[in-house]
């Protein structure tokens, strides 16, 4: 078959997960597929940096950046132009004119609930998210989620039948698994962010369904009321269109200890995970938590929201919260911090987690979903 991949968000740093995902999934599937030919279609940085690992594998370099017009209008006439058996498309946004066969992997139905303040503001960027997600659960062949909350969502808020739908869970780890840190790397990694006490750990976009400002406002909690002399670091890029998220750092009296290192390279992770007392994951929406298993593979502890896929992939491995209680996340960080037994037994849960999820397994599934 000749298998073309929306790649465009291949490695993006605006676009974490699905990066990763694309990223992954794809050197799985090179690595067991030498049969089928492979198209990925691809956006400068990463075209460039990509080097084909064989001769069924090409790169072609487009110019449609993603939730653009282009990718509604260039993108189907440069796909239809490779002659290809099946395109699959690894996020909501397909081109709805293409009019052959493809699947589309659906990773959450978070704009559903949290359309971020372009969409509020735009009645033609809300019709356009619904055409065009309604568009890819009509067409596609076949669905991938990445877990059964995605599943069950789909199902219950748009109607979709559930033979059609698959679910392939992530892979996690990368790799990572009891990999220890040397200790001059966190000396430095800590002397480089001025983190000088012990500190809790949140990686991942800076949007509104993450819940920030209700991590921010637990941790005021944690240091005012259990006295907690922690310091907070929230990795990933800030984002403009969500200025609150600043603004509650800025208004917190604490907010010197409150440390805000930016997008942090995937090489640079593993010292973060490490040296991190807990991991804290409070969103309100989440598909999978790829990062929450980065952070188990490294024997961080983990305190994580109940109200998400996070339960379903995270099993008895972390302490799970309500995200809309500051008051229970704080409890919940709080005994985390406090009890080391606790601490050890999510260690141990979370290595023994971490064996479920694996990126050649996901790879292995989807390549039989191309076939079926």
């Amino acid at each position: 078959m000749r298998i073309g991949i929306d790649a465009r968000m291949y490695g993006a740093k605006s676009t974490t997960g699905i990066g990763v995902y694309i990223k992954n999934l794809t050197d799985e599937l090179f690595k067991i597929d030498q049969n089928n030919q492979y198209f990925l279609f691809m956006l400068d940085p990463a075209y460039s940096k990509f080097q084909p690992p064989s001769e069924n594998i090409k790169k072609i370099k487009v110019n449609c950046p993603w939730y653009s017009w282009a990718e509604q209008i260039k993108m189907p006439l440069i796909l239809w132009k490779y002659r290809l058996d099946l395109v699959h498309f690894p996020h909501f946004n397909v081109p709805i004119f293409y009019p052959k066969k493809f699947i589309v992997t659906i990773h959450d139905i978070t704009p559903n609930f949290f359309p971020g303040p372009k969409v509020k503001k735009s009645l033609m960027r809300k019709f356009g998210y619904q055409v065009v997600m309604a568009a890819a659960l009509k067409k596609s062949k076949k669905i991938i989620v990445i877990s059964s909350h995605t599943k069950e969502n789909l199902i219950n808020h748009f109607k979709v039948k559930k033979e059609k739908i698959e679910v392939i869970y992530l892979g996690g780890s990368q790799g990572l698994n009891h990999q220890k840190i040397d200790q001059g790397a966190t000396n430095e990694m800590k002397k480089k962010y001025k983190i000088t006490k012990p500190f809790l750990f949140y990686l991942g976009v800076w949007r509104d369904h993450k819940n920030l400002p209700g991590l921010i406002k637990a941790f005021e909690i944690l240091k005012t009321k259990f006295k907690l002399d922690f310091q907070l670091v929230l990795g990933g890029q800030p984002d403009s269109n969500y200025p609150e998220i600043l603004e509650a750092i800025n208004n917190s009296k604490f907010k010197n200890d409150i440390i805000a290192p930016g997008f942090i390279e995937q090489n640079d992770l593993p010292v973060f995970y490490q040296a991190a007392e807990i991991f804290v994951l409070p969103s309100f929406g989440e598909g999978f938590g790829l990062v929450a298993l980065e952070s188990l593979a490294l024997g961080t502890p983990m305190a994580a929201s109940k109200t998400t896929s996070l339960p379903e992939i995270l099993g008895e491995a972390a302490l799970y919260f309500n995200p809309a209680d500051s008051e229970d996340m704080a409890q919940i960080i709080h005994q985390i911090s406090t009890n080391q037994n606790l601490r050890q037994i999510l260690t141990k849960n979370g290595y023994e987690i971490i064996k479920k999820y694996s990126w050649q397994t996901c790879a292995q599934k989807t390549l039989a979903v191309y076939h079926l």
